[in-house]
């Protein structure tokens, strides 16, 4: 407890925290990285207040371009990905030593693709503050998200069959 009264701010891993920092559930994640020196994320974003206006032509040419630009830019490679009316999905990694965290990454990132939209037109668009982020550790784990995430489409029932969503692809081939 600080003086103030208030706990202290951790970003959720127990960084900020020394009590929460060495934690054995926590510890463990050193080794997840030992082990997986270039991890694979799942992540998803959603517009500020799930706004319905991502599925377009020219958002996604400008999503796709950005996540094209991202190696050169962050140091992050994004893979597949899939974008709904109101989110996104993609799986990333980070692909250089110099690369950000996943936390600068996907900060940054939210920040560049918000500019760039309201520069194309859309003044008022915002991503959610928060995003949610899973670590896959196997091949096997990237092959059932991608499979949940490129039925969203379907059990949205915005189309028939997942492959005839216009808006997916993969920009790099993410291998574990």
């Amino acid at each position: 407890m600080e003086a103030n009264g208030l706990e202290p701010k951790t970003d959720g891993a127990g960084r900020g925290n020394p009590a929460l920092h060495n934690r054995k559930h926590l510890r463990r994640l050193g080794r997840v990285f030992e082990t997986y020196p270039s991890p694979l994320y799942y992540l998803t974003i959603c517009v500020k207040h799930r706004k319905h206006m991502l599925a377009s032509p020219a958002i996604h040419d400008l999503l796709a371009r950005t996540w094209r630009e991202a190696l050169e830019i962050y140091g992050w490679m994004v893979g597949r990905y899939v974008i709904m009316p109101d989110h996104v999905h993609f799986f990333a990694t980070a692909d250089a030593e110099n690369a950000k965290d996943l936390s600068g990454f996907s900060g940054c990132w939210k920040s560049w693709t918000r500019k760039q939209l309201r520069e194309a037109g859309w003044e008022t668009f915002s991503w959610q503050r928060e995003l949610f982020d899973r670590l896959l550790r196997n091949n096997e784990s990237y092959s059932n998200k991608w499979d949940y995430v490129r039925m969203n489409p379907v059990r949205e029932q915005l189309v028939e069959k997942p492959e005839d969503w216009p808006y997916q692809g993969e920009i790099h081939i993410l291998q574990m």
